[in-house]
């Protein structure tokens, strides 16, 4: 049986998570890509890499028509999930919606469609490619709002802004790095980030949980760090499925971003794929179930069971130390995997020492990725505390 695997560039998604399920399926694989040879370095010749604009459909449905016959069409990236949609549907394969892939990308879109249902209003305005920003000026904007571009991820070019001068400012901002991008300005939801981890089939959904996470300072977005939360209260977890139920989204993974005002659970954003920075790696190993397996089966067109078997008693965290200034990195750890008191640590680092990197303001400025699980959250927090304040980074200007 042949998966089709649209890819940007390599992701820990893919080379610890979904390519080795994929193997363990007995699948043969095809990497469709628009950069191939960052692939090719990495998986030699145990995977197909072929080159493709997997950001067109068209693209992506001619590639696969010219190969081998396809019993699956799959992605993990936020930007390619259209495409992917759009290609599983052509050739008649299980796949999501494309119309709900799309909805769920475009956050102006996501927005009127959550009105529009009655399921949540947000004050949102969304302004075209290359247009004036001062043409926002003529709306009724709540202050502070979010700019953001309509269709980003991973907190790139997110920004917190307090007036009208400053909005204005921050639109052109993005614009000079983005011209080719539609933005959103929209009311700010104030309130503890949390996320909610759903699979579904089409007609079963699990919850696995979720994570709460906390951010950088304003006027920025990055993901500090992420601790697991094993189940949310049962009222906010339903008004979170009902939301994304008029949205349509039901197949396969999703990573719902949240906060809850008054009780009530507002969506920051909809991401239709497995959360990513290596928390879906966690998730898979601290539940104990084959997550990737299950997520393949599904776009292969097998039900999920009723009953997943996951564990209940794991708890876990995540750390992202990361920049803060622009220069050349250093010093840094290495790369490691200890146990300490019960609890697991697995460090990755992200960026190599002796490069210079500039500053994002987003997750691309994580030095590394650290993951501890165990059972006691008190444990885990103490046994991280102390990793992180021996390890020591240093950037240079």
């Amino acid at each position: 049986m042949r998966l089709y695997l649209l890819a940007l560039n390599p992701t820990d998604s893919v080379t610890e998570g979904f390519l080795p399920a994929a193997s363990r399926l007995g699948l043969d694989v095809t990497v469709l890509t628009d950069s191939p040879a960052a692939h090719q370095e990495l998986y030699g010749t145990q995977v197909d890499v072929e080159e493709c604009d997997v950001r067109d459909f068209r693209g992506v449905i001619t590639r696969i028509a010219t190969g081998h016959t396809p019993h699956a069409v799959f992605t993990n990236s936020d930007h390619l999930q259209t495409q992917a949609a759009l290609a599983a549907e052509y050739f008649g394969l299980p796949a999501k919606p494309w119309q709900v892939a799309l909805r769920a990308k475009d956050k102006a879109q996501m927005r009127r469609h959550l009105a529009a249902t009655g399921a949540d209003t947000v004050w949102s305005a969304e302004l075209a490619a290359g247009a004036d920003p001062v043409s926002l000026l003529e709306l009724p904007v709540p202050y502070p709002c979010v700019v953001k571009p309509r269709e980003g991820v991973a907190s790139e070019d997110v920004v917190l802004v307090g007036g009208p001068e400053e909005l204005v400012l921050r639109c052109k901002e993005i614009q000079a790095r983005r011209p080719r991008a539609a933005l959103v300005a929209e009311e700010y939801l104030a309130g503890e980030l949390y996320t909610l981890e759903t699979l579904g089939d089409g007609r079963t959904r699990h919850v696995l949980g979720g994570f709460h996470t906390e951010i950088s300072p304003p006027p920025y977005f990055i993901e500090e760090r992420l601790t697991f939360v094993p189940a949310h209260p049962e009222p906010v977890v339903a008004q979170i499925l009902a939301q994304l139920d008029a949205l349509g989204v039901g197949f396969g993974a999703c990573h719902t971003e949240f906060v809850v005002q008054d009780g009530r659970a507002r969506i920051i954003e909809v991401n239709y794929r497995a959360i990513g920075d290596q928390c879906d790696l966690l998730l898979a190993g601290l539940l104990d179930i084959p997550l990737f397996e299950h997520i393949l089966r599904v776009h292969l067109g097998e039900p999920l069971p009723a009953d997943l078997g996951a564990r209940d008693d794991g708890r876990a965290r995540l750390e992202y130390p990361y920049a803060e200034r622009a220069g050349t990195l250093t010093a840094a750890p290495e790369a490691t995997e200890r146990t300490v008191d019960g609890v697991r640590l697995v460090y990755r680092p992200l960026r190599a020492t002796g490069e210079r990197y500039e500053l994002h303001h987003t997750n691309r400025d994580y030095f590394g990725i650290l993951r501890a699980t165990g059972t006691d959250q008190e444990t885990i927090d103490r046994v991280v505390t102390d990793f992180l304040g021996a390890q020591r980074w240093e950037i240079t200007p």
